[in-house]
């Protein structure tokens, strides 16, 4: 409950610290954060001094994982950002996938942790390796800044750039801090926000708690972990190829209504079957699996194209702490086998995990679709993204080059 509760906290606060100093300090601050957390829980025996490492190892987390995910879309141009975003959520998986062997292997959990946490020393290269987020400096008026980088780019790919690669056509593009209350703006700007952040709190249960609920299945601890991790990185694959052909909220629909679908199924094997039909039981579990991961992977995507620059960070900081609470619910919902007896109470936790899915998987009908759409700085461009898909150009404040980085191509698409 503890790193649950620091995760939570990282998420937010580490969000809104890096809309005002920038994504690659708050990245370094979580780095520092969580090398220091983990490396000494390694060595405690004291039970609170371990609980309070804990927390501050899940700051540093919370913050590295929406930090991390802002800064991979933002360097990136949106030909580039959903393969960008899937990327990132496979390297989640097969992460997963290592932490399984580690742990069959190194079975002492503080010789774990250090193996796992040692190496992370190798991160503190990102200081001279990972530039600052472009779109960021752009916004906060640092041109200058913005343009060694793209410079520094074009360089690198033996590209040809103008004299002024940044055109702005509004001449005070420098933002000042703005506060994630200038949401309240919009009515429906403020609804499409509780809709994304109910739909985190909703995934991170499911995808939670179907990881723990698959260890009360039976078997061999360790084969159900990398079965579920498995199922994992088979949900992120499934978007990559449907992401930018489909859109991303179909996909982010479908995924979360056939997963919801299956877990709520699991009531007819489970009350209406024989002891024959178990494997049936565990495979609608695993297909839940795969539609909330694919649902995972796709609301990170999704929100971070549908927040401003402005605020983005803040706003994912806060859709992670509704996830993170998500997160603190998912155990107390399993523990309803306990609670409930016979097999009502074994269906139960599957069937509350695939109501909450199908009722999410609805209201996110309400959300408009990011596909081929320019990462909004502003407020204003978040307000002006109508249900048809589009922005408004007579307030949208584009950033836009004389002459593309990846090519002479003269779509604004293409243009970071």
């Amino acid at each position: 409950m503890a790193y649950m509760a620091g995760l939570t906290v990282g998420s937010l606060a580490i969000g809104i610290l890096s809309d005002c100093y920038g994504r690659k300090r708050a990245l370094l601050t979580s780095t520092v954060l969580y090398i220091v957390s983990n490396v000494s829980l390694t060595f405690v025996t004291n039970f609170w001094v371990f609980t309070t490492l804990r927390f501050f190892s899940g700051i540093s987390v919370g913050g590295l994982i929406s930090t991390a995910y802002v800064m991979d879309l933002e360097l990136v141009g949106p030909d580039m950002r959903m393969l960008a975003g899937m990327v990132y959520m496979l390297f989640w998986g097969f992460g997963v996938l290592l932490l399984a062997g580690a742990a069959y292997f190194i079975r002492d959990w503080r010789y774990l942790n250090l193996t796992l946490a040692l190496p992370t020393v190798l991160f503190l290269s990102y200081h001279w390796l990972v530039p600052e987020s472009t779109r960021w400096l752009a916004v906060r008026g640092r041109r200058d800044e913005a343009e060694k980088i793209l410079r520094h780019a074009a360089k690198i790919n033996n590209r040809k750039c103008p004299d002024q690669i940044l055109i702005l056509e509004d001449k005070d593009t420098s933002v000042g801090r703005v506060s994630l209350l200038a949401l309240r703006s919009s009515p429906l700007l403020m609804v499409r926000c509780i809709v994304i952040c109910l739909n985190w709190l909703v995934v991170a249960m499911e995808f939670s708690g179907l990881s723990l609920n698959v260890s009360n299945l039976g078997g061999d601890v360790y084969l159900n972990f990398f079965l579920t991790s498995l199922a994992e990185i088979v949900g992120f694959l499934l978007c990559i190829p449907l992401l930018n052909r489909v859109g991303r909220k179909p996909v982010y629909v479908v995924s979360l209504l056939s997963g919801g679908i299956a877990l709520v199924l699991t009531i007819f094997p489970i009350l209406y079957g024989s002891s024959d039909l178990g494997w049936v039981t565990v495979l609608l579990s695993l297909v839940g699996k795969v539609g909330s991961s694919a649902a995972f992977a796709t609301i990170f995507l999704y929100s971070a194209e549908f927040f401003p620059t402005v605020i983005r960070n803040s706003a994912l900081g806060v859709a992670n702490f509704c996830a993170r609470t998500g997160g603190m619910i998912a155990p107390y919902v399993v523990d309803l086998g306990q609670v409930v007896s016979g097999d009502v109470g074994r269906v139960l936790p599957m069937s509350v995990f695939g109501t909450c899915a199908v009722v999410a998987g609805l209201l996110s009908l309400l959300l408009p679709e990011t596909l081929n759409r320019r990462l909004p700085e502003t407020i204003e461009d978040t307000i002006a993204f109508d249900r048809s898909g589009r922005m408004s150009r007579n307030i949208e404040m584009d950033i836009v080059a004389r002459q593309p980085l990846n090519g002479p191509s003269e779509k604004e698409e293409n243009v970071t």
